[in-house]
């Protein structure tokens, strides 16, 4: 009779707790795409699991913490490959192209499952949009990366712009992710060449916004950045209820 293969020791080594909310969440993921994420529910999750109903929302309040929770990892994931990559890296464009690459490449393993989820997510009033309350703590660490990156470039960028620029370089990432969601290219080469263009692009119209000559134009812009950011906020979508 065969022997059931023993669990690795970082496994065991990890709390029990963690272990059983590590197996919801990649239970509730393997069901997202097999039967869609509208029609999952927390108890079929839970069945699937092997765990109580109680237990599955003692750690996941509803469907939305655990797609929140997957979003936080797979920006952990981006991180520990983005920031190693960056060492030594100075210019602003390719430092903007390391976090690009590394984003698209740890998320590959959820491609399909990322589009399943973009169905929902794509809804303003989803607690899945990445502009929502609900996702505040993570769009939050992304733009936290993105300053990162700007920071440790030799890009001169005008005090005004630098406030603004890790925010305007997430929105940007985030057109990267969508691009990615939708390409079906062999190896994503698609987005790969969109980021090695447009990540030089980007970095050269930084470089021309600390020009004295554009300085009117960066001042409107800015301006106009906080008023849609102002606007957005104050009609972004709350948190995700309670589970009924």
């Amino acid at each position: 009779m065969a022997r059931k293969p023993k669990p690795a020791a970082a496994e065991v080594a990890r709390p029990k707790g963690e272990r059983t909310k590590a197996h919801i969440l990649a239970t509730a993921l393997a069901l997202f795409r097999e039967r869609g994420y509208e029609a999952t529910g927390m108890r079929a999750i839970a069945e699937q699991a092997g765990v109580s109903i109680g237990n599955a929302y003692h750690y996941f309040e509803s469907k939305e913490h655990l797609v929140q929770a997957f979003y936080a990892e797979t920006h952990r994931l981006h991180l520990e490959a983005c920031v190693p990559a960056l060492a030594g890296v100075k210019p602003l464009g390719a430092r903007l192209a390391v976090l690009l690459t590394t984003k698209i490449d740890t998320a590959e393993p959820y491609h399909h499952l990322s589009a399943i989820l973009f169905r929902t997510a794509a809804d303003p009033k989803s607690p899945l949009n990445p502009f929502s309350a609900a996702s505040t703590p993570v769009r939050e660490d992304a733009t936290q990366l993105m300053k990162l990156v700007i920071e440790g470039s030799d890009a001169r960028v005008p005090a005004d712009l630098a406030s603004e620029l890790p925010n305007l370089l997430w929105l940007f990432e985030m057109s990267v992710i969508l691009f990615w969601i939708h390409d079906d290219s062999a190896g994503r080469a698609r987005t790969r060449l969109l980021i090695a263009r447009s990540s030089e692009l980007l970095a050269k119209l930084v470089s021309l916004a600390s020009f004295p000559l554009v300085k009117g134009m960066r001042t409107e812009m800015l301006e106009l950045v906080r008023e849609l950011r102002a606007g957005a906020e104050s009609s972004a979508p709350g948190t995700p209820s309670a589970p009924s």
